[in-house]
């Protein structure tokens, strides 16, 4: 309690100033966690990453892209063919219809190719907000700010943002940091709520982070 009495002098500037500064000294290459070789590949992953742990995910993919890498193979398979091989992931039913459908829309819409604006890629079905931003900013290098669950909890953990609401937790992101770090800021989070500040068994006193710039209501 003293320390955090004592960090609470800190600014929103400072605090963020000194969030950026650790984590780049936790994680200076931000490898992208899900497999792939190329947008599409990368868009189906995001989708199956979807209420899924990426190392799950990561068990899948090698299996479906040796049958599909690409629209027009994966448009010759079945729904029930791509659900089968996706079930370990969960919500196969949905995420195979979607895979199925949003690859035919790519080969009639698209030729074939995964488009680069949020618009386009959010009428693809099964692929929302942040599967958009994730392929926006990983696969095209385009800044987003992608918020699954550890950001959104991270940020209101950090007195960042108020927790609202996802939409609100990428809006105040969005305000505080820099648009070019975005890209890999959100990676870094991600990486460290997983090791550090994760939502179950979350240990405050090992929270470096936490303990500096942390709500201590929590």
């Amino acid at each position: 309690m003293r320390v955090f009495f004592k960090e609470q002098s800190m600014t929103k500037k400072e605090r963020v100033a000194y969030l950026i500064q650790k984590l780049e000294e936790f994680y200076p290459e931000t490898p992208i966690p899900l497999q792939h070789k190329d947008p599409y590949t990368l868009l189906i992953a995001v989708l199956l990453s979807a209420q899924s742990q990426d190392a799950r995910v990561n068990t899948v993919t090698p299996v479906l892209f040796k049958k599909a890498d690409n629209p027009y193979d994966m448009v010759k398979m079945s729904v029930q063919h791509i659900r089968d091989i996706i079930k370990p992931v969960g919500l196969s039913p949905m995420k195979a219809k979607g895979i199925y459908g949003l690859s035919k829309i790519l080969i009639e819409k698209h030729q074939g190719q995964v488009p680069r604006t949020f618009e386009e890629l959010e009428t693809l079905p099964s692929v929302g907000h942040k599967t958009a931003s994730v392929v926006m900013s990983q696969a095209f290098g385009i800044p987003a700010f992608p918020v699954d669950t550890h950001i959104h909890r991270l940020m209101y953990r950090w007195n960042l943002s108020t927790g609202k609401n996802v939409t609100q937790t990428e809006k105040d992101a969005k305000r505080l940091f820099p648009k070019k770090l975005w890209n890999k800021l959100h990676l870094q989070i991600i990486f460290y709520g997983r090791e550090h500040s994760p939502a179950r068994g979350w240990d405050k006193e090992k929270d470096v982070i936490y303990q500096k710039i942390g709500r201590k209501n929590l």
